[in-house]
């Protein structure tokens, strides 16, 4: 992904806290997920980009209501759904779209205005290339 061009701005959690759909359900919310990450920094001394997944537009006015996050991940939004929460966020945290993205579908997502794409692809899909070397005698 480097060599393309791409980086990964995490490594895992313990440079940057992701909070995902399977968190938010665990801790009985979105506000429930942050506050506790933010708790769980202040007992530690640590001050981590937070990054928070939301599932749609009510998901994402729980955040903005809520704070603490650097950056909103908009999974599987729709097109008009993701430029209308854009316009919700309005620059307050960082966007980015995720899920779905494709070659085709690249384009139009970075017209909505997220600030970053994600694509999963690249490591769940990479297909393998044969570089075996066979040798032939003549």
């Amino acid at each position: 992904m480097r060599i393309g061009g791409c980086h990964n701005y995490r490594d895992g959690l313990y440079d940057w806290f992701m909070i995902k759909d399977n968190h938010t359900d665990a801790c009985g919310g979105i506000q429930p997920a942050i506050e506790r990450v933010d708790v769980y920094q202040r007992a530690h001394g640590l001050n981590l980009n937070v990054t928070v997944e939301v599932r749609n537009l009510h998901e994402l006015q729980q955040v903005l209501n809520t704070g603490k996050v650097t950056r909103i991940m908009l999974d599987n939004f729709q097109l008009d759904a993701m430029h209308t929460a854009v316009k919700m966020v309005n620059k307050r945290f960082e966007t980015e779209a995720s899920g779905g993205v494709t070659l085709e579908t690249l384009r139009n997502i970075a017209l909505t205005g997220v600030d970053y794409i994600s694509v999963g692809a690249l490591t769940h899909s990479a297909q393998s290339l044969d570089l075996s070397l066979k040798v032939l005698k003549e």
